[in-house]
């Protein structure tokens, strides 16, 4: 079995969970995981699918097929090497008014700490009290071992600040 991790793209309309997982289901592909959202108008997502390797090369046809009916698919068989690395997982929730840079700095403190973002889910909201946007985000963090927790909290207290942003590490 190889795993394939495919990613795809398509104006929304209802069926296209269904051309995809049909194509999958003919190759003999396993649906294992996904993050699936439709965002402005769009549908798009990240799959991960067991095929037997015999299948492999006649199931990545037949989604890069999928373009014929608006689905734009990429797909790359995975490694699965795991990482030598041991991580604590902490979870981020980041509240404050819309302004541009936000998810920049915020990762880039990250990646210095050697954090890596497993996952992140952001959205705009109009303010309780005001007809300003807030910009929302809660996140999964995989922070190693060696690095400690309070310096990783430490350093995005700092930029919050200067962001205008409250964060929650927990």
């Amino acid at each position: 079995m190889k795993s394939l991790v495919l990613s795809f793209i398509a104006d929304d309309k209802p069926g296209l969970v269904n051309l995809i997982s049909a194509a999958i289901s003919e190759h003999q592909g396993n649906w294992s995981e996904s993050s699936l959202s439709q965002l402005a108008g769009k549908f798009a997502g990240v799959i991960v699918v067991d095929v037997p390797a015999a299948n492999l090369e006649t199931l990545t046809h037949a989604l890069d097929n999928l373009k014929e009916q608006g689905i734009r698919v990429s797909c790359e068989v995975s490694d699965s090497e795991t990482s030598t690395v041991e991580y604590e997982t902490v979870t981020l929730d980041l509240v404050g008014h819309d302004k541009q840079g936000i998810v920049r700095d915020i990762s880039n403190t990250l990646s210095l700490l050697g954090v890596n973002v497993a996952s992140l889910e952001t959205e705009l909201t109009p303010g309780s009290m005001s007809s300003e946007l807030l910009f929302k985000a809660k996140g999964e963090l995989q922070v190693p071992k060696s690095v400690d927790l309070d310096s990783v909290q430490a350093a995005l207290e700092e930029i919050a600040s200067d962001l205008m942003v409250d964060i929650s590490f927990e």
